[in-house]
């Protein structure tokens, strides 16, 4: 397939359970953008690592964000690449199983009690150094081809979000997306003047405004509302907006962008104090998020 590679799933289960998700859903489609150049993350010129690859403990923030999809079992991921390719190639090419699983080693060889990818398609899919968010989506529709609904990501925010209730919510819904929205995350105070005196001072939090999470869920009409070289939420899902066919997710939990290196290190930091609340996957069985 031209301008694409995949690597297909290790896995021994009959066709209806790897149609089937960890919930008892259908397995949905995940589109992943990871192509950007990721410019406040980069450490100079030569710094070629998209921000997707940055790392979040022994993982880079791109394996976090898929594992929560696998969590709930959609396990086909779509990667939109870009900027920085081969290390997201590479990474997935020359994948240890052993450096985050328990394993037996028998007569040289290695038998592994637990796998975190041995089920997962995924689908490498070069969609250009400069592309929008919205050209990276078309670009990739021949893989979503025939789906009812899909799922999109900015492959750089974490979460503890139950997204098994956001495609249900979906689901029911006559939309042709959802996104998940949270609270404002800035730390600024916003300022009532009248003239020159302040007459109000209120945190951005407590204004009712919400911002885009970056966790989407997707029917095939999106592709209607998506020019060449437009953008996913600033044409396509205001255009859906206007004919009141998108829907909103809101979530107060847990949630966390990988923008910046403070970002980034205040998840990293979190990894390692054991304070991983996007990690669902860690949770005993029946825990709630």
């Amino acid at each position: 397939m031209h301008g694409s590679e995949r690597l297909p799933a290790a896995s021994c289960a009959s066709v209806d359970e790897q149609k089937r998700g960890g919930h008892g859903d259908r397995i949905v489609k995940v589109v992943l953008f990871c192509g950007g150049y990721g410019m406040r993350m980069r450490h100079g010129a030569g710094d070629d690592v998209p921000k997707p690859m940055q790392m979040v403990g022994p993982r880079p923030l791109l394996w976090h964000v898929m594992r929560y999809y696998a969590h709930f079992g959609h396990t086909e991921f779509v990667l939109c690449l870009g900027y920085g390719a081969r290390h997201i190639k590479d990474f997935f090419l020359t994948y240890s199983e052993t450096a985050s699983n328990d394993f037996v080693l028998r007569g040289g060889r290695v038998e592994l009690l637990s796998t975190d990818i041995g089920d997962w398609s995924i689908t490498f899919v070069h969609t250009g150094v400069e592309s929008s968010i919205g050209e990276r989506l078309r670009r990739v529709r021949e893989h979503v081809e025939g789906e009812q609904m899909f799922l999109a990501n900015y492959a750089d925010v974490l979460t503890d979000a139950p997204l098994d209730e956001m495609i249900a919510g979906f689901r029911a819904a006559d939309a042709g997306a959802s996104m998940m929205v949270v609270p404002p995350q800035s730390t600024f105070h916003c300022i009532e003047l009248d003239g020159s005196n302040v007459r109000a001072i209120s945190s951005v939090s407590e204004l009712p405004v919400w911002e885009n999470a970056g966790f989407f869920v997707l029917r095939p009409e999106i592709f209607d509302h998506i020019p060449a070289g437009g953008d996913l939420v600033e044409d396509a899902c205001a255009t859906l907006a206007g004919k009141r066919r998108l829907i909103a997710y809101p979530h107060r939990g847990f949630w966390q962008a990988a923008d910046t290196f403070k970002e980034r290190a205040a998840l990293d930091a979190a990894y390692d104090s054991g304070e991983r609340p996007w990690m669902l996957w860690e949770k005993p069985v029946g825990a709630s998020a």
